[in-house]
């Protein structure tokens, strides 16, 4: 929508309203007094958001101890999805107004609904009915406690819970994850144990002697206290409670100062006193719906241990109720599934979407080649399956959407690639709200901005935003961030929400755009360019650099040998072109359809300029205007250093002058995008903005620029031993601003296969091709794709999956790659043009 139109449009909506409320500002909120608790907490919000603008309230039971003519709010339950709401226009005996119903938490969604509007001063008019449905089934925040320092003030606030937990329920979470014992992945140098083995910090179980020493008992119950209070709290809004126990082991391996230790267990009584005490905390925290554990060797256990699970699951059996176990998917295989699925309770796998990072809105449609079984890498017995046979669990959804499981799946996004800076894509989010089904998937759960902050001992006070200039600090953390909870919430439940719903709170379409193009930018350069699957070792936000020259210093240890930068994989390899790669398709003159680094950058710099002619036009915001800047300065960066990675190894190949020269210029470039985000952050971001103990993990964007003069310097050494290489059509390129094909192509996917029948596949394309090749794969990263040249008849191009592959209990998805030339290729149906959409078909079994 154009800037006239949108402040057109919401101008509009905010000056129409009832004639009696326009009069009077007087609202009758009627709910029967047999509706749930969460219903009727939902009233009492409304009434309170109206009264706070102005209105005059009154409680009402039922329409008939309301006034004619009274303008008037009910609320109603009514049988139909669940969690599905309506908001219809009422019209009763001289009554007008809202008639707000749904089922379950779908009534608590559509009063608060009306509570935001109020709030916003936006109209409570419902001209025609507004019907709605979730999506997601389940749509999840998680928070972490992973910081003694950071960590303690939030969790202990019970001022801040009530207004935090209401704002998730107002934009339509249905899950809140309070996570603990997630602050290390393994036990060595453990600094702080706080919550790190968490049942000796919130109870004492009787038959063990086991505690946390320096711990008082008087805090070890406020916390058990804190936890009963937030988890009440929680269920008091419609949400699930769900607690994540991501530690099981007890034991600081060569840790002289930790700050607790952990006293009175045994190899002997570990594994009983887990279910003993898991058991004991379900029972005091009845609003503890479920329970989220690590079940790898980082959980301190190690891989393969069965019995020790079947112990700890039967815990949450013992505690009476359904409690649904969600089990991380890393080192996870189908026998410990089988044990937990034999305590008779719900159970959810729970892959992580993108590593542990977030990557473009689809599941990337390969994992890197790191990731895939490697006999030799079996020896380390805490970890035997995830370093071994089932090491593409790791980072991705692995084997896990069989057409036969009896599990739910759901997807994590970790915190690896935007934890500190601004983030909210309306048109990305919706999208990732649809890839959240694949398969048949239950939905996600997001680790909150700031996840990991302050983690493994390397917490600071001062506040968890990271701000250095105090004006800017809010009073909770998480209210910097409420439009991104208001965009990945509404579009979760639905893709396509009504734009007003977040354009509610910014109000400033400027705003609206420049940050939807910031928010784009790390999630394109995380698929395109991983250097490191892991968030302990990668973070694009402040971005340790990665030699383009010469390995040297590098963090990156699970980039393939050589570790430089052009030879970092894309974490979808099969759609994206390493740099190293296309340099060389350059060179030989015959190009893949992959997206390439070039394509990307190009990308990136469009997306930076967006910012750039936006930000002038942004209402004061000192906070998202600055988180805007850097992201635009991110998005110059990784632009000109991935054209500087394909010129050098352009020069390296051909030993090009000209290339190196080029390359320098862009290196340059790049370093001069990110001194300028370093003159932006001077007092603004504190010195060390810490969300780990190792360098990378800590310090300020000024700290990073050393490094990269320093390869600068290396590239530069170079150009005395250059020479004429004849490369101008790749340096060309290289620098150029590519146009992908964009093909009217005629398909239409089967709507299902049999197991052991062929597949056969036809498509049709309006531009000449001398080739096309299908790719598929059934849904599983445990195999890599298959490739068939296809045959042409006609107008049509023909290939078969055979009936041999298709004989499996997965799904199958398939794409094409098409060529009209030895240098122009391109993916079908690709990410379109706003790289949104699902750059795959996916074929269910009958």
């Amino acid at each position: 929508m154009r800037r006239r139109e949108f402040v057109k449009a919401t101008g509009a909506a905010l000056a129409c309203g009832p004639a009696a409320m326009a009069q009077s500002r007087a609202v009758s909120v009627v709910m029967a007094a047999s509706e749930s608790a969460p219903a009727r907490w939902a009233a009492g919000e409304l009434a309170e958001a109206l009264t706070a603008s102005g209105y005059t309230v009154e409680r009402r039971e039922s329409l008939a101890q309301t006034a004619a003519g009274a303008f008037c709010i009910v609320g109603r339950s009514a049988a139909g999805l669940p969690e599905g709401l309506s908001l219809a226009p009422l019209r009763d005996g001289g009554r007008t107004g809202v008639l707000a119903t749904g089922e379950g938490r779908g009534l608590v969604y559509a009063l608060l609904e009306l509570a935001d509007r109020a709030r916003h001063g936006a109209s409570l008019d419902v001209p025609q009915t507004i019907a709605e449905r979730p999506a997601n089934p389940v749509r999840s925040i998680a928070r972490l406690f992973v910081s003694d320092v950071e960590d303690k003030p939030w969790f202990n606030d019970r001022d801040m819970w009530p207004h935090y937990l209401t704002m998730l329920a107002t934009q339509r979470f249905n899950r809140f994850n309070l996570s603990v014992g997630i602050g290390y992945d393994f036990l060595r140098e453990v600094t702080d144990a706080y919550l790190l083995f968490a049942y000796p910090f919130l109870l004492s179980v009787p038959g063990y002697n086991v505690r946390a020493r320096n711990l008082p008992d008087a805090e070890r119950d406020r916390n058990l206290e804190m936890l009963q209070f937030i988890s009440q709290q929680t269920v008091a809004r419609g949400l699930e409670f769900q607690l994540g126990i991501w530690m099981h082991g007890y034991e600081w391996i060569n840790s002289p100062k930790p700050n607790y230790v952990i006293e009175g267990l045994t190899a002997e009584n570990h594994a009983a006193y887990c279910r003993d005490a898991l058991a004991a905390l379900l029972k005091a925290c009845p609003a503890i719906s479920g329970v989220t554990l690590r079940i790898h060797g980082e959980s301190g256990v190690p891989e393969g241990n069965y019995d020790f699970w079947k112990t700890v699951f039967d815990g949450a059996r013992l505690s009476g109720r359904k409690v649904e176990l969600d089990l991380h998917s890393k080192g996870s295989d189908p026998e410990i599934i089988d044990v937990a699925l034999a305590t008779g309770l719900p159970v959810k796998v729970s892959p992580k979407f993108w590593a542990e990072h977030m990557g473009m809105p689809y599941h990337q449609a390969d994992i890197r080649e790191q990731e895939m079984p490697r006999v030799a890498r079996n020896a380390n017995a805490l970890m035997a399956l995830s370093t071994g046979a089932r090491s593409f669990t790791r980072y991705g959804y692995a084997d896990l959407l069989r057409e036969d499981r009896r599990y739910g799946v759901l997807h994590r996004i970790w915190p690896g690639t935007q934890r500190l800076l601004l983030w909210g894509d309306p048109v990305f989010a919706a999208a990732y709200s649809r890839a959240f089904t694949f398969c048949g998937s239950s939905g996600v759960e997001v680790m909150e901005p700031l996840s990991f902050k302050g983690r493994r001992g390397s917490g600071l006070p001062g506040g968890r935003n990271g701000y250095a200039d105090a004006s800017l600090k809010p009073k909770w953390d998480w209210e910097k961030y409420t439009y991104t909870y208001r965009v990945w919430g509404r579009l979760l439940y639905n893709p396509q929400a009504d734009p007003e719903t977040w354009r509610r709170e910014l109000r400033d379409p400027a705003a609206e755009t420049a940050l939807a193009s910031a928010s784009r930018i790390l999630p394109i350069v995380t698929t395109a360019h991983l250097p490191s699957a892991a968030n302990n070792t990668y973070w694009p936000e402040i971005y340790t650099n990665q030699p383009i020259v010469e390995a040297g210093r590098n963090p990156y240890g699970d980039t393939p040998a050589p570790k430089v930068f052009g030879n970092a994989s894309p974490l979808d390899p099969q759609l994206f072109s390493r740099m190293n790669d296309f340099a060389d398709e350059l060179l030989k003159g015959e190009r893949s359809g992959k997206y390439s680094p070039i394509e990307v950058a190009q990308w990136l710099e469009d997306l930076a300029d967006t910012v750039a002619k936006n930000l002038p036009h942004v209402k004061p915001n000192r906070r998202l205007t600055i988180d805007l800047e850097i992201q635009a300065g991110l998005g110059r960066f990784y632009a000109a250093k991935f054209r500087a990675g394909v010129l050098y190894r352009i020069h390296e190949k051909t030993g090009d002058r000209a290339a190196l020269e080029r390359a320098l210029e862009q290196y340059r470039r790049a370093r001069a995008a990110w001194a300028q985000i370093v003159e932006r952050t001077k007092g603004v971001y504190v010195a060390d903005v810490s969300v780990g103990e190792l360098p990378w993990l800590r310090g300020h964007w000024s700290d990073r620029l050393p490094a990269i003069d320093e390869d600068i310097a290396v590239m530069a050494k170079r150009l005395d031993k250059a020479t004429d290489g004849h490369a101008e059509t790749a340096i060309e390129q290289a620098l150029g601003r590519p146009k992908r094909v964009q093909a009217a192509c005629q398909h239409t996917p089967p709507a299902t296969f049999r197991p052991k029948q062929s597949l056969p596949i036809e498509i049709a394309s309006d531009v000449k091709l001398i080739s096309a090749r299908l790719h598929y794969r059934r849904v599983t990263q445990a195999e890599r794709f298959q490739s068939s040249g296809m045959q042409v008849a006609g107008d049509q191009w023909r290939a078969t999956i055979p009936a041999a592959y298709t004989d499996s209990a997965y799904p199958l998805q398939y794409y094409f790659e098409f060529k009209s030339g030895p240098e122009t290729a391109w993916l079908y149906p690709g990410l379109g043009p706003d790289l949104t959409s699902q750059p795959y078909f996916v074929v269910r079994r009958v």
